[in-house]
């Protein structure tokens, strides 16, 4: 069953209390102006309570941008767009997304700035509803069963937005095995003046990298110990299954690929076919299935957008990333540095016409297909991350080439490479280097245009053997244009020739690397010090 997410935008009404953003200056520490409502009125009933749980998720969907519009943040199109823009394989063509693409971001430069105001949003008002969750139950409003399960879709969503968060502004966990300093994690609600001065005490120093994964993990225990295994809203609620997805990705950025892979056995099976114990997940028949159904058996978890409530056509998917000839915008595009890339078999079905808008000068991806109502789901999880990312940990952990990460990869793969020769078997592989080096190529097809080609690089930096630039950073992209020369999208087994990457790589040392804490945050609160060089 669909949530109706118009019911998701009406607890605006609420979350006018549960949100510390103002509606002018929308100011990080800034108190919101208190509605007709109050604290107790929006937890005064069952009803209400679940509504207040509806906004959190609406927190996630649909955050402000500039002058109270919708964009797509903190997990929507803007969110997505700059997951891809920050890495190469997919193409900047107008000023929209140009400063993220081509790094010249400061701490005031919109997208940033307001991805980091949104996540921080999203966590307040997660921790607001879970104390209102918390008074529901002592008053016998709602069952403890049901707070509990509210408290662990709150922390989820808390979890996954802190990870958003260590992944743009910190340095990976790889970086001095997590000391580098974090970002501030939140645990309390700020709806007050008191609250906000407790908020302001909190030191970035006392937030080590370590720290706020452990703190991502406590929050992700507690939910899978509490969601149910199956949803009466499929995919666009918290689930059990979810919970462990998103410890795996979380364990992975951590190098941690013996708990990576204790998390992975509980929702795949020895041996395929590959059905989750768990909420009974798999991979749909085709590549295209999660994209044609947004809650097909492979969405594990998504953020909701349909006709009544969507980020605007400057924040939806289907218009930021859709072909102008379908009368989407096209400002992101798919980057002659994938599409020519020998390893990128031609006859792979991602290429084809279910998945991708193809033209001479301009390929566009066909994952995101309502530009009338910008319905399509936000893909945060996917049952294909999870079978890649156990992959990943079973082929690092092996001291060979380890025959059920083959076996893993080759369940993603074999749906789109239909032809057998083209196939991968343990002995397609010299050693375990050169299968992990498969696993994470798989992972830049089968997630592009997702918005997760950011969070590889930030894990993948420092790699000895796969960072995705030698010695670590940023790769360098094509220019931002319009159109880029046809006989740049090429694939004939070789590189194409002479792609022009305008836009140079960057050091892992360099500043830019890393966004710049918000302004707006930095000047409520001094002690969230600004990372180095801006």
């Amino acid at each position: 069953m669909k949530p109706n997410t118009s019911i998701f935008r009406s607890l605006a009404i609420f979350a006018v209390l549960l949100t510390l953003l103002s509606g002018c200056q929308k100011k990080v520490l800034e108190l919101q102006p208190y509605s007709s409502f109050s604290d107790a009125s929006a937890f005064a009933d069952a009803a209400k309570v679940n509504l207040a749980v509806n906004g959190v998720y609406d927190a996630a969907q649909s955050g402000f941008y500039a002058g109270g519009a919708v964009r797509g943040y903190p997990f929507g199109a803007a969110s997505i767009a700059q997951g891809d823009m920050r890495g190469e394989d997919m193409h900047n063509t107008a000023l929209f997304y140009q400063i993220t693409y081509e790094a010249t971001y400061t701490n005031v430069s919109a997208n940033n700035d307001f991805q980091f105001q949104t996540l921080y949003s999203l966590i307040n008002k997660a921790n607001l509803v879970m104390e209102g969750v918390e008074g529901a139950v002592a008053k016998g409003i709602i069952p403890s069963s049901t707070g509990l399960q509210f408290i662990a879709e709150c922390r989820f969503l808390r979890a996954m937005a802190h990870h958003e968060l260590v992944t743009n502004w910190a340095r990976p966990y790889s970086d001095g095995n997590g000391n580098k300093e974090g970002i501030i994690v939140r645990e309390f609600g700020i709806n007050s003046e008191a609250k906000a001065d407790q908020a302001r005490a909190l030191k970035r120093s006392d937030f080590p990298v370590s720290l706020v994964y452990s703190k991502i993990l406590a929050d992700l225990d507690y939910a899978e110990a509490n969601l149910p295994a199956t949803t009466t809203i499929r995919t666009y609620r918290a689930s059990k299954a979810a919970a462990i997805a998103l410890k795996m990705r979380v364990r992975m950025h951590m190098n941690d690929w013996a708990n990576v892979v204790t998390e992975g056995n509980k929702l795949v099976p020895a041996a395929a076919p590959y059905v989750s114990p768990i909420g009974s997940w798999a991979l749909t028949a085709t590549p295209d299935g999660p994209f044609a159904n947004n809650t097909s058996t492979e969405s594990i978890f998504s953020i909701k957008n349909d006709a009544t409530d969507n980020a605007s056509v400057n924040g939806g998917l289907a218009t930021m990333l859709g072909d102008p000839n379908l009368n989407g915008r096209g400002l992101v595009r798919i980057s002659p540095i994938i599409w020519s890339d020998p390893r990128w078999i031609c006859s792979d079905l991602r290429r084809g016409a279910t998945m991708v808008r193809d033209y001479a000068t301009a390929k566009f991806t066909f994952k995101y297909r309502d530009v009338a109502n910008l319905s399509d789901g936000s893909p945060m999880i996917r049952y294909a991350e999870v079978l890649l990312t156990l992959a990943e940990a079973e082929a690092r952990r092996a001291s060979g080439v380890s025959t059920r990460a083959v076996d893993l990869l080759n369940a993603v793969r074999k749906r789109s490479v239909l032809t057998p020769a083209d196939q991968f078997t343990a002995a397609s592989f010299a050693n375990k280097d050169a299968l992990i080096a498969a696993i994470l190529f798989e992972r830049r097809i089968e997630f592009l245009g997702e918005g997760k080609r950011w969070q590889d690089i930030h894990r993948l930096a420092l790699d000895p053997v796969h960072a995705p630039v030698t010695g670590g950073g940023i790769p360098s992209k094509v220019v931002t244009t319009s159109a880029v020369p046809a006989s740049l999208f090429v694939c004939t087994g070789v590189p194409a020739p002479g792609i022009p990457r305008g836009v140079a790589a960057i050091p892992y040392a360099d500043n830019r690397f890393l966004w710049p804490i918000s302004l707006a945050e930095i000047q409520q609160n001094a002690n969230y010090t600004q990372n180095p060089g801006y």
